[in-house]
């Protein structure tokens, strides 16, 4: 069902190269001919290649790991002792707006210890593997799925109709839970329409809910939406857009979404590493496009009755700092936290400072301990511990 993927990076890179934005998607063309479609196994092989390499390189930078292949089951996993790391603020501050006071990573009293990553649209569970290896190390328990059609998952993207068919890998693995066992669940980008269609459907299986520049959408709101603004809206974008894939013929409703290289780099990439950009490239898969534009039905006696949580990052070219202060203006989360310098994907970007923000959402006991309404105070004392340090 999911497929957890790690390795043990030591440093934070920057991307060298800046990349102009482009607020429309249709406004870079899309490449010429088109490479020969791969098969399923040739698509396989070629994403293990790019991950191997990745897990090279960083090996080959000074980290360490202990891994295990299952050549039989096209899955990786890796197994570090539990370990005690500290989380600092003040050390940390140049890149994470967070609360200025040090916090010790306290694993005893902990509601749950299992993390549940949930991958935005195109991705799979292998764009958590620094996300992962940081998470094992502070001794907690991380599980990355990929949803359906996604990673290794070989579902055609282009027969996926409903949100519930794109997040039944999650549903099914909430559901099988032991009766009392809760996780923290954590969604990047339209993965946050699977974590709220979770929270819908399974709200005593989740302890918290974290939104990683995300999609929070409200009731009766589509997850695309959230990107209107940015893009154009649903009615325009699927009559102009260059980026449709029609798997059912061109005399029907678009199926997918699929964007070039280039398109890639500078939406979701802009400040994150060329390792795991070279990674991205070969191992992202078209994104079905029916669960995007779903209206969801929420409700506040099961959404509304988990914690959830916002994490911004300023450096966004794909959901924009605009976009992220409106979304959690309108629908206020218990808590808020903010990455500096941070793209899209700060699992690449920023994996240090994510972790950190993670540990801390993680250890937080009391339901709205963060209140909605001191969010913007506590962003406030942030920025100034930063300017102070």
């Amino acid at each position: 069902m999911g497929n957890a993927f790690a390795c043990m990076p030591r440093k934070e890179h920057r991307g060298a190269a800046a990349v102009s934005r482009s607020k429309r998607m249709g406004s870079a063309r899309p490449p010429r001919g088109g490479a020969a479609k791969l098969t399923p196994a040739e698509e396989e092989l070629l994403h293990r290649q790019a991950l191997a390499m990745a897990i090279h390189q960083h090996l080959d930078a000074g980290g360490s790991m202990s891994r295990r292949i299952d050549a039989g089951g096209g899955s990786m996993s890796r197994r570090i002792g539990p370990g005690s790391t500290s989380s600092r603020r003040h050390g940390n501050l140049p890149d994470s707006v967070t609360n200025a006071k040090a916090v010790q990573i306290v694993l005893e009293n902990l509601e749950t210890k299992k993390v549940v990553l949930v991958h935005g649209e195109g991705f799979g569970a292998w764009c958590w593997y620094k996300t992962i290896s940081l998470l094992e190390e502070a001794g907690l328990d991380p599980v990355a799925l990929d949803l359906t059609g996604s990673g290794i998952d070989h579902t055609d993207t282009n027969g996926i109709a409903t949100l519930e068919e794109y997040s039944k890998p999650l549903i099914d693995y909430l559901s099988k839970l032991p009766e009392n066992e809760k996780v923290v669940l954590v969604g990047h980008s339209c993965g946050g329409a699977s974590v709220s269609y979770a929270l819908e459907h399974c709200p005593n299986k989740i302890s918290k809910a974290v939104f990683l520049t995300a999609t929070m959408v409200k009731d009766s709101q589509r997850p695309f939406d959230v990107f209107s603004e940015e893009l154009a809206s649903a009615d325009v974008f699927l009559q102009e857009s260059q980026y449709l894939l029609y798997g059912n013929g061109k005399d029907k409703p678009p199926t997918g979404l699929r964007f070039d290289k280039q398109q890639i780099k500078g939406l979701y990439f802009n400040q994150s590493p060329s390792k795991d950009i070279a990674l991205a490239t070969v191992s992202m898969r078209p994104i079905p496009l029916a669960p995007i534009m779903e209206k969801l039905s929420l409700t506040a006696e099961n959404y509304g009755s988990v914690c959830r949580y916002f994490i911004q990052t300023l450096d966004d070219r794909m959901l924009s700092p605009d976009v992220q202060e409106k979304l959690v203006r309108e629908s206020p989360p218990d808590g808020i936290f903010k990455i500096k310098g941070g793209d899209h994907c700060p699992f690449f970007s920023k994996p240090q400072s994510l972790h950190k923000i993670l540990l801390e959402i993680v250890q937080i006991q009391a339901p709205g301990a963060l209140f909605p309404g001191k969010a913007e105070t506590l962003e406030e004392e942030e920025e100034s511990a930063e300017k102070s340090s």
